[in-house]
């Protein structure tokens, strides 16, 4: 299985009819180019990872891609955008009345501890000794994941480089729990979730809200039980921890009334550390927006408000399409949301998304003020 997307067309057509067809309601095999792409720059065929997230030569194609795509400006009005996050983090945590002071004090420690990593790596990975050749893809593949091995297990027992990448720079973003480490690659960094050209509002709203989603991971049902330092401890004073747990669980509630499809609803208790985080990084990207006028009144743009244009960017950052067995095939497994309650679940617990736009006790979306969720 694992060698069969780089053998002939049977192999290549046998794994799209199971993983594509069967496992994901894939209609059609992706292009023979784009398979090539995914093979060198890393990911997946769109029916599962089978080379990983760095292909065979993931973080060279990242420092082409980068150079193009992602100049110095770019990544100067993403750092800005992150120092308004963390400071609205910060100011958020200190503020919350449902939280001790010793509690706070912990989590601020821990929010002290974060490694932010925007654009790309400043060191570009060395292939020099990669062997290649033109007839002899399956050889090409495995020496890649050899050299791979090779690399990391060099670092076995040596410190820990707080500035190593785990991710391409073409790829997505991530949180790793345990190095207290965000990235946030080049690749991500692209419309609709940012463009330097803009609107500020709507970059606060789309990258904004996805990366104060990865800060928040951090604080979630499973992020909260590690400590400044990494380790796996309770830091939280019991009633906090209570606390935080029952107001989780109403949220849970909340994402388990949702169909996506007629008699399929969403696992509440599965997507719990997403909807959290979803939650946290819209919350934060409407108070990091304001930080960003600096007292100023926000401008109102094609007759949108600042706060409402935030939302708007949040929305259009979970555009897509995908079919109904990818729906159900992700609903049992997935610990993501379907899109749509991605946007509509953070926003109906957020006191300003109703006076931005005005809803009504008589609209769909409404949530009585008594019962909606603030956790950060």
């Amino acid at each position: 299985d694992n060698g069969a997307p780089y053998l002939s067309k049977a192999f290549t057509t046998a794994y799209f009819e199971l993983r594509g067809k069967t496992l994901s309601g894939q209609k059609e095999q992706q292009a023979r180019w784009k398979r090539a792409i995914t093979t060198v720059s890393g990911g997946d065929f769109g029916v599962g990872d089978r080379f990983g997230t760095f292909g065979t030569m993931g973080f060279g194609v990242g420092q082409l891609y980068s150079a193009k795509y992602f100049p110095a400006e770019a990544k100067a009005k993403i750092q800005a955008l992150v120092t308004n996050l963390m400071a609205a983090y910060r100011s958020r945590i200190q503020k919350l009345d449902w939280m001790d002071d010793k509690t706070k004090e912990q989590a601020l420690q821990k929010l002290d501890t974060y490694t932010i990593k925007v654009g790309y790596p400043d060191h570009a990975r060395d292939y020099s000794k990669l062997v290649v050749r033109k007839d002899d893809l399956v050889g090409n593949v495995r020496r890649a994941a050899r050299a791979d091995w090779d690399f990391y297990s060099g670092r076995f027992n040596g410190p820990v480089d707080k500035t190593d990448w785990g991710m391409t720079p073409q790829t997505n973003d991530a949180y790793n729990g345990l190095l207290r480490d965000i990235v946030f690659p080049a690749g991500i960094l692209q419309p609709p979730i940012f463009d330097p050209n803009a609107d500020p509002a709507i970059n606060y709203g789309a990258a904004g809200g996805v990366i104060g989603h990865e800060l928040t991971h951090g604080f979630d049902d499973q992020g909260r039980k590690i400590d400044a330092s990494g380790a796996l401890r309770d830091w939280w004073l019991p009633k906090d921890a209570e606390t935080f747990k029952a107001r989780a669980e109403i949220l849970g509630k909340q994402y388990s009334q949702y169909e996506p499809l007629p008699g399929v609803k969403v696992n509440g208790e599965l997507a719990m550390g997403e909807n959290i985080a979803d939650l946290g990084g819209l919350t934060l990207a409407l108070d990091a927006y304001q930080r960003s006028l600096g007292g100023k009144p926000a401008p109102v743009l094609d007759g949108f408000t600042g706060e409402q244009r935030v939302f708007l960017g949040w929305a259009q950052a979970w555009r897509g399409k995908v079919s109904d067995d990818y729906v159900r095939k992700q609903v049992a497994s997935d610990p993501h949301s379907p899109r749509q309650f991605r946007v509509i679940g953070p926003a109906r617990n957020i006191d300003s998304w109703y006076e931005a736009f005005k809803v009504q006790a008589s609209d769909k979306m409404f949530v009585a003020p008594e019962n909606r969720v603030r956790i950060w």
